[in-house]
């Protein structure tokens, strides 16, 4: 966790899939940031997270229940916010897609990976612009995996991809009002979704998990598994004015993992 300092206090923040992982984490930032905070999530755990957040903060924070893959909900609650001044586009589903896979369900996971990744992407950030003056920020949460790939996460790792080429389109469009958008593409970082795809990858290789997640690290330059809230620094850094000159580019924050 980062120990600068910034004030988000004038500033309406919006960060989807906040219920946890990273986006809690970055919420968390936020919030002792002073920011006026709105989290999204799928489920009603979004208003306890909110209420454990204002608690901890000192810091109203507004939870909203909302699909980002659902075009009419995201107008419907995103319609109702007055501005927005950061967008965090964080919302994003993880699971294995491999392509030898018989039967429906492999593709359906495909899909709905695609909807939230990249269509839920689509549509926050096509709604959120409405409300952004010169000055705003948007950050796209890619992955190292956007820059790379794994076996059997082909939906994941194009999903990531995607959010790197539509950042980069968005960084040209949005530019002229005076909008910056950029991504950041984790390592690993120990959350619900990385440990599922971690054991995926150890039962696909037939290796030991701890093992395993030894050797990734072990590939870093600097070692350790990262938390949820060691993302809080780059995100408010990229979403203030200190990044004011920073647009179209994809930071990681992957402890030195992927250099280039």
């Amino acid at each position: 966790m980062t120990n600068v300092r910034y004030d988000f206090s004038a500033k309406t923040v919006l960060v989807t899939g906040a219920s946890r992982g990273i986006g809690l984490g970055v919420a968390r930032g936020f919030a002792r940031a002073g920011a006026d905070l709105h989290i999204l999530a799928t489920t009603d755990a979004v208003f306890e997270t909110a209420r454990v957040l204002t608690e901890e903060t000192g810091n109203q924070v507004t939870g909203h229940v909302c699909d980002i893959s659902d075009r009419e909900r995201v107008r419907e609650v995103i319609g109702a916010l007055s501005k927005i001044d950061v967008l965090i586009n964080n919302a994003g589903f993880e699971r294995p897609t491999p392509i030898m896979t018989p039967g429906a369900e492999v593709e359906d996971t495909f899909r709905r990976i695609i909807d939230i990744n990249v269509m839920g992407t689509y549509y926050v950030t096509r709604e959120a612009v409405t409300k952004m003056a010169a000055g705003s920020k948007i950050v796209i949460t890619s992955s190292i995996w956007g820059q790379t790939a794994v076996a059997e996460m082909s939906a994941y790792c194009a999903s990531k991809h995607a959010n790197i080429g539509f950042m980069r389109s968005m960084a040209q469009e949005l530019g002229p009002l005076g909008i910056n958008v950029n991504a950041v593409c984790p390592g690993w970082v120990k959350t619900d979704a990385a440990m599922n795809s971690l054991q995926h990858m150890a039962i696909e290789k037939g290796r030991n998990e701890t093992e395993l997640l030894d050797e990734i690290i072990s590939a870093q330059a600097i070692s350790g598994l990262m938390e949820p809230d060691d993302m809080i620094g780059v995100y408010l850094f990229l979403s203030s004015e200190a990044a004011a000159n920073i647009t179209g580019q994809s930071l990681n924050a992957d402890r030195g993992e992927l250099m280039g």
